[in-house]
């Protein structure tokens, strides 16, 4: 592929994004807390995330192992990154789920297809179309990778914490709805979102690079409707109990 391509493809990739987050806002993806019968068959909800998530663990091993760059340092940094995100993902996560609820193939192909083709910006760039010189060694050193990087830890930090938190709002047998208030859950009523975002918005700093910027709106296109709809879910499900002063939808003190 070649670099006129490629950037084609990002501005494909993030106008596609914009359809999304305003598809998002009057169709719910119907998975999780808003599953319907209406997306079609479906599977168990622990198959699900790993059919779902695991793909792009292994297609940016592939475009790493089939690249010249095996052994760059600084590229092997983001890869470790982007694989550590997706490892948890794929292979933790899932298997630490709670229930037997179910995902439907039709939200697993369109899970599968977006991760492949971010792969495909993700890998694209970072192994094939970034300037040989672009990620010199002292890259590690620059400001912008370590703050990157601390961002993109601290997201992960909140993102695995809030899903703890989520996981155990109820005792088994205890069939009762809690609005969920610790950790970050005290200012955004879906931190495991905020947490993720935070995640692909430090790997856009660290790698500095149009396709992180890109992944990172995509994330926010996809988190951001439903973060709202979760919010309102909240609102009507615990009324006074969610303190709409304080806590918010996806960004602290923001939004």
């Amino acid at each position: 592929m070649s670099v006129q391509t490629f950037n084609v493809f990002l501005i494909v990739m993030a106008c596609v994004a914009v359809i999304v987050f305003v598809s998002l806002f009057f169709v719910d993806a119907g998975y999780g807390k808003f599953y319907n019968k209406k997306w079609g068959p479906a599977v168990n909800n622990k198959l699900g995330w790993v059919l779902m998530e695991a793909p792009v663990f292994v297609a940016m091993l592939v475009m790493w192992l089939c690249s010249n760059r095996t052994g760059d340092v600084v590229r092997l940094a983001f890869l470790f990154l982007f694989e550590l995100h997706y490892f948890q993902r794929s292979f933790v996560f899932p298997f630490r789920l709670r229930g037997d609820s179910k995902m439907p193939l039709s939200i697993i192909v369109m899970g599968v297809t977006f991760n492949l083709l971010n792969a495909l910006m993700q890998g694209g760039w970072i192994f094939y179309i970034s300037p040989d010189a672009y990620y010199a060694q002292d890259w590690l050193m620059k400001p912008k990778f370590i703050i990157g990087f601390f961002v993109f830890i601290i997201g992960m930090f909140i993102n695995i914490q809030s899903d703890d938190v989520i996981r155990n709002l109820r005792q088994p047998g205890d069939t009762k709805h809690y609005l969920p208030k610790a950790g970050m859950f005290k200012y955004v009523t879906s931190a495991n979102y905020f947490g993720e975002l935070l995640e692909w918005i430090g790997f856009a700093i660290l790698t500095w690079s149009w396709s992180g910027a890109v992944f990172a709106l995509w994330t926010f296109a996809n988190l951001g409707p439903r973060a709202a709809r979760i919010y309102k879910h909240y609102q009507q499900e615990f009324g006074d109990e969610l303190n709409t002063k304080r806590t918010k939808r996806l960004i602290p003190f923001i939004w």
